[in-house]
């Protein structure tokens, strides 16, 4: 499993481009207590009902939600449900210049109809309309600005007739020329149209259909005739409840097993899926180690029900369950620390240097920590700590999270503002204001700050 002192920890806000269909999902939730004596059909009593960016929005959602910084591109109508995506990407402070009004274009909504965590219906409103010439060149024009700003580009396509092989072609070639990774999630049989993508992310039956093969032929030969039609680097087939399998150029394949606890709306974990790979390629880690993520983070989000976002901090605390060492931040992860701590209330445990456990120390760690509503950061003022008493800490579900000295604890807390910061002075656990008045007493005791 990935450690991550070596993975989430490295996240920083990178620039990412989502080109794709935007629409608009509804969630009608409700309750049935009866079946309509006019058919013999569920009768809903509708308790609420919200909206959110779908399709290509639910992607800027997610990478938004991975701290990373997003620009929009596609289209909208001129209406009400554009607006109110615009709206809602606006207030998630998503960059939507390449967000594109077109006046004869209705926007496309999806409204689920929920009653007791189920979904009973879907109820689609759209009309399918490819771009023209003119739109295409003016979007092109577009993204041919922001692309020199993003470090990623995920095409999110879901067949409502904005990505037309011109389009797509254009901005792979755009990707290519600008050597930004390129990751696509595909729609329809005709995969020839995203040829030299950097990734392709079919799902299983999409993979199949588009190779042409019965269900019954081996995986390794579905993705050798892809990577034939499509010439990417690699193939990524999601497999839903038997997880990711990952195809190179030479047909390697390694297999991800999926992690989730249980199964409860598969709805939007491609789009996650899509967010994550790119989030984690723009940060310069390897594929392998993007997917590992990626396949968690599609665990946590098919345990919930709708389209839902997956927060660092909930990637930090799955990955907690499989490596206790993924507790550990250097210096260097403010950024990361700062996302996996949000919203949360925690102490700040400084140690001195050269700290080793004992009985005090055992005692601070039991009274500050083990609380579902109070969370412990320990920080070791220390550049070259003891492995084994890192490790140790690391094991302790009091510790949530261990930082490796910073350069700066006065700068550290400014990003991560504890509630409360702590001090074993002679062995007596003391709270300190704030990092003014913890930093006076080291140097009063002439200990490095």
């Amino acid at each position: 499993m990935v450690k991550l002192a070596g993975t989430l920890s490295h996240f920083q806000p990178v620039s990412a481009l989502v080109v794709g269909d935007y629409m608009l999902d509804r969630y009608t939730t409700g309750r049935v207590k009866r079946i309509s004596p006019e058919a013999p059909v569920p009768v809903m009593e509708v308790l609420k009902q919200e909206s959110r960016p779908g399709g290509a929005g639910n992607v800027v959602l997610s990478l938004l939600a991975l701290g990373a910084h997003v620009m929009s591109a596609g289209r909208i109508g001129d209406d009400w449900e554009g607006r109110e995506i615009t709206a809602s990407l606006l207030k998630e402070s998503a960059n939507i210049e390449s967000l594109i009004v077109e006046k004869q274009y209705k926007t496309p909504v999806k409204n689920r109809l929920i009653a007791d965590s189920q979904q009973l219906l879907r109820v689609d409103q759209e009309i399918i309309t490819p771009i023209s010439s003119s739109f295409e060149a003016r979007l092109m024009e577009k993204l041919s600005d922001v692309s020199k700003r993003a470090q990623v580009i995920a095409l999110s396509d879901y067949g409502k007739g904005l990505l037309t092989p011109s389009l797509i072609a254009k901005v792979i070639a755009l990707a290519r020329g600008s050597d930004i990774p390129i990751i696509v999630d595909p729609k329809g049989i005709d995969f020839a149209k995203y040829r030299g993508a950097t990734i392709l992310k079919p799902n299983l039956s999409e993979a199949y259909a588009a190779a042409k093969m019965a269900q019954s032929e081996p995986l390794e030969a579905v993705a050798e005739k892809i990577h034939q039609i499509t010439d990417v680097d690699h193939l990524l087939i999601t497999r839903s409840d038997a997880g990711i399998s990952l195809f190179d150029r030479s047909m390697r394949r390694i297999d991800f097993p999926v992690r989730s606890r249980e199964v409860n709306d598969v709805t939007g974990a491609g789009d996650t899926v899509l967010a994550v790979i790119s989030a984690a390629l723009a940060n310069g880690l390897d594929l392998s180690i993007a997917v590992q993520l990626a396949n968690i983070a599609a665990g946590i989000a098919i345990e919930r029900l709708g389209c839902v976002q997956v927060t660092l901090a909930e990637l930090a605390h799955r990955l907690l369950e499989f490596d206790s060492d993924s507790k550990v931040f250097d210096d260097s992860h403010t950024f990361a620390l700062s996302q996996v701590l949000k919203d949360k209330h925690y102490s700040l445990l400084v140690l001195a240097k050269g700290q080793k456990m004992s009985n005090a120390l055992f005692r601070a760690l039991r009274t500050l920590g083990g609380s579902e509503e109070e969370h412990l950061a320990v920080y070791v003022r220390d550049s070259h700590a003891d492995d084994e008493f890192i490790h140790f800490l690391s094991s302790l579900h009091e510790v949530n999270t261990i930082i490796l000295q910073t350069e700066s604890l006065m700068n550290l807390c400014e990003t991560i503002h504890p509630n409360g910061i702590y001090f074993l002075e002679k062995e007596k656990l003391k709270k300190f204001e704030g990092a003014h008045e913890l930093l006076s007493v080291l140097r009063h005791n002439q200990q490095p700050v």
